[in-house]
Parts: structure tokens; sequence; C-alpha cells
């Protein structure tokens, strides 16, 4: 159950230059979390999802943040209170400034990327547990990005004029590596959800090593077939089990 949201936004910074047109300030989008324990899944967190606009001396920012934590009754079993936020430009969601701040069983780790798209570096700040602070900076590649933007660049993709089994390199930012994988366009797919039917682009999530026409591949995520591109559904799986993140409610869209 370790790293919980990181599956969630697990490698899919895609490496296009597409305008937002589908996500603004004030949008909240909630989710289960479900992990399979002993072949039985138990709905054992929740992810929320939310934007808002933030000002600065120079310009308005867009405020990605991510947050996981398990219900109270799992608490004493693994408690995560997990946090991730990306500030953004609004209208390309190019990444300026990361955070994210972990608690995981008593796990604590927290990490601050500042981007210099003109240097390509970026300066960053690591604090463990006791304290212990190291500052670093590494250069990254054009296109490379944290998971937060990462997942809300995948919104902007023009996924009506891909055909099946077509793949986009793709690029993430982790822990001060890039860390490189493909998605995989698989058609379109209707499933039923908490905010009703929905058509989804289905795609996979994997390694440039993986197949997934030829099943091997094991993670998934259904957007929704709109403007919006909202996630609605995801499956993965690692090598210590699989789970599922559900949509529970949606608010504040764009349109």
């Amino acid at each position: 159950m370790k790293r919980l949201l990181p599956l969630f936004l697990f490698l899919i910074s895609v490496s296009i230059l597409a305008q937002n047109t589908a996500v603004n300030a004030g949008e909240k989008l909630i989710y289960t979390a479900s992990y399979n324990m002993s072949g039985i899944l138990n709905d054992i967190a929740e992810v929320t999802m939310e934007t808002s606009a933030v000002k600065t001396s120079k310009a308005t920012l867009l405020k990605l943040k991510c947050t996981a934590a398990t219900y109270s009754n799992w608490d004493s079993f693994f408690k995560i209170r997990d946090l991730y936020e990306s500030y953004v430009n609004p209208k390309t969601l190019t990444p300026y400034l990361y955070k994210r701040n972990i608690n995981e069983g008593g796990y604590f780790k927290a990490m601050k990327y500042n981007y210099s798209h003109k240097t390509k570096t970026i300066k960053s700040v690591q604090t463990k547990s006791k304290n212990r602070i190291e500052n670093k900076s590494f250069k990254f590649n054009s296109g490379s990005r944290d998971i937060v933007s990462a997942l809300y660049k995948l919104r902007l993709i023009d996924y009506e004029t891909m055909s099946l089994g077509s793949k986009k390199t793709i690029t993430v930012i982790f822990d001060r590596k890039e860390t490189k994988g493909q998605i995989t366009y698989l058609g379109k797919e209707t499933i039923n959800t908490a905010i009703g039917k929905k058509e989804c682009y289905k795609i996979a999530i994997g390694s440039t090593q993986t197949n997934v026409l030829k099943g091997t591949n094991s993670n998934f995520l259904w957007l929704t077939a709109d403007g919006y591109k909202i996630p609605v559904y995801g499956k993965f799986k690692i090598p210590v089990g699989n789970g599922e993140l559900k949509i529970k409610s949606v608010s504040g869209l764009k349109h």
C-alpha cells in the first residue's frame, strides 16, 4: 500500500505542446482507492484532486493539489497522509514549482522542485525523518515533468486522432530521476461509474518494453471521452498486489 498516490499518477507525462482546454481553477475530483487483500478488494483510502488559482508577483498560476488519506478504520494498520502539489502555467500546464509531502506508516519524506526552464535545471530540497535536509540541483529534459502535472497533462491529448494501439513516449521526474515509459491507446469503452455511465478513452500505462496488445501490461486508465477527459477508473498491479481507483464525485468543471 505504500506510495498509493504515485501509483495513480504512475508514468504519464506526455511530450506534446497541447493547450489547456479541459482544466480550470475550482475543479474537484474525489476517488475511492481499493487494494486487494487475500483476494478481496477493500476500500482503504480516499484520493482527492483539486485545482485553484494562485497569484504571484509576476503571473497567476494554476495550483494542482492531490491528497491521499486512508480511512480511519485502516489508520491503525497502515496510516497514509500524502500531499502532492504542482504550480503550473494555466494555458499549457508547464510546471514551475512542485511539492511532495508524504507520511506513510510513520515514514516521512518531503521534496520540493523549483524549475528553471531556461537552463533546464531543477533546484530541489529533500527532507527526510529527523529533519535531514539535502539540497541538490539536477538537469531535466524538455517535456519531463513531475507526476502531478503529468497526470493533468494527460487530459490534453487528442485521443480522437489516435489509432488503436498507437503509443506516446512519456517521461516523469520522480525522486530526482527521469523515468521513461509509454502510454498505449486502446480505443473507447463504456463503463458504469458513480457519476453515471460514461464512454471513455482506455489507455495502458507502462514501460517501453511492454506490449499491451499481447497482454504484457496490467496498468490501465479510463478517461471520459469528452472535453474534460476526467480519469474515472484505474487499475494497477505491482509486485506486492493490485488495486483500483474509482471516481466518487466531480464538481467545478470548466465548461
